[in-house]
């Protein structure tokens, strides 16, 4: 037996996608000229409704229902009953840009109509008119209308009161008119529904561009951030040593050929460290690496090695540590050796390679303390430092990650201290 496939609307998905590429269309044709589709509604309600109370004998055999009522109705002369009704239907065209002013004229011509004591086929145009009230009009409005539409329901019903029963000709009126007014507000909430809908869409492709370009500028800055970090502090080694390596040559060239060599040396280590942080930008992320396995982020035990480079250049470099450093997490050791990074860099820059630089890290309770300090040049005046410098602006941005404190300034005759005060506390812990 050949198995039939059904999906979970029965069968019915392809019609429904149809129908609403059908819908759309309308729509869209409706938005283009939307005059078409006023003047189509009047063509049908008159092709229905108003044609058939023209013809011959229209609306008064057996077939069109009971004769007591037919005979209780007041038969008009056909010039009253085409002005009627083109009171009742020619408000229509206006029905979507006019809703109140359509109701209010339909009701007026309505109301006349049922004090003559004539029944017209076109007084469904009232329905249509209280219909269009309720999607395109204002929801102020709705009560006045229902007032309105209850009076001419009364009315209509007490004329037929001779042939009807007063409570079932109310009961089928009302009936008809809460039915218009409930679709056109079911039709009217779910458009609102559907513009919220279509309004939070936009609003969350624009969120998620922001959050986009946002991500992009926060990992530029992270970058820039590193670059800076690896350059200026290589760099300012490498200058210290190129100087240093130039003033040996002539008095002892051993020493100058060991400067070459830790230039060598720090440049090969910027060049590792550039290709580590430029690797993540990579697009073919899941595409193996040619070269070796980039070395992992530098820590606070790569710090030692940092300090025999800065010595390497000329300053003196005492450092010392105190508590549990091992047992912090690779965020916190980051940050402590690129804030450490960049002070020795400005002792470099500033200080010259006759400084002394004292260096502690410290680990207390819930904080990380990170102290650097420099004698500064022996003999010569204070180097001018900015402190709103790029070095400094990154050392505060790296420690704010950490909730971190940093505080530069002068230290004594000539010197620079930079202290740095990391929260260690796991976010959501007691504090």
């Amino acid at each position: 037996m050949k198995s039939v496939s059904i999906d979970d609307t029965g069968g019915m998905g392809p019609l429904v996608a149809r129908l609403n590429r059908g819908g759309q269309r309308l729509r869209q044709a409706d938005r283009a000229r939307p005059w078409v589709l006023d003047v189509t509604l009047v063509v049908l309600v008159v092709a229905m409704f108003c044609l058939p109370d023209l013809l011959p004998e229209g609306g008064q055999d057996d077939h069109d229902g009971p004769r007591k009522l037919i005979l209780a109705l007041t038969q008009l002369p056909l010039a009253a009953t085409l002005a009627l009704q083109a009171g009742l239907v020619l408000p229509l065209l206006w029905r979507r840009r006019k809703p109140l002013m359509t109701f209010g004229a339909i009701a007026a011509v309505f109301v006349l109509q049922w004090s003559l004591g004539a029944g017209l086929r076109a007084d469904i145009a009232l329905f249509i008119a209280l219909y269009s009230l309720a999607l395109h009009g204002g929801l102020r409005q709705l009560p006045w209308a229902g007032a309105v539409m209850a009076g001419a329901m009364v009315l209509a019903a007490l004329r037929v009161s001779s042939s009807v029963s007063v409570w079932d000709a109310l009961f089928f009126l009302f009936s008809t008119a809460t039915a218009a007014l409930a679709l056109g507000l079911v039709i009217r909430f779910r458009r609102a529904q559907l513009a919220g809908l279509r309004e939070r869409a936009a609003r969350l492709e624009v969120e998620r561009d922001q959050r986009s370009r946002l991500a992009t500028a926060t990992e530029r800055a992270r970058v820039a951030r590193e670059m800076h970090d690896i350059v200026g502090h290589n760099l300012a080694v490498i200058v210290s040593l190129a100087d240093a390596g130039a003033y040996a040559s002539d008095t002892a060239p051993e020493r100058g050929k060991e400067a070459l060599n830790l230039i060598g040396d720090t440049g090969r280590q910027a060049l590792g460290e550039l290709r580590r942080v430029l690797g993540v930008l990579r697009e073919a992320a899941d595409t193996p690496p040619a070269g070796p396995p980039l070395s992992p982020q530098p820590g606070i035990r790569d710090v030692e090695m940092l300090c025999a480079g800065v010595r390497a250049a000329g300053p003196r470099v005492v450092y010392r540590t105190a508590g549990d450093i091992d047992a912090l997490d690779t965020g916190v050791q980051l940050t402590a050796y690129r804030i450490v990074q960049e002070a020795l860099t400005n002792t470099l820059k500033h200080a010259g390679a006759d400084a002394q630089v004292t260096l502690s890290i410290a680990v207390e309770k819930s904080h990380l303390e990170i102290r650097v300090q420099d004698t500064g040049s022996p003999g010569g005046p204070p180097a001018p430092r900015n402190e709103e410098g790029h070095g400094l602006v990154g050392m505060r941005e790296r420690a704010a990650l950490y909730g971190g404190i940093v505080s530069a300034g002068p230290s004594g005759e000539g010197g620079w201290s930079v202290e740095v005060t990391l929260d260690l506390t796991p976010q959501g812990g007691d504090r």
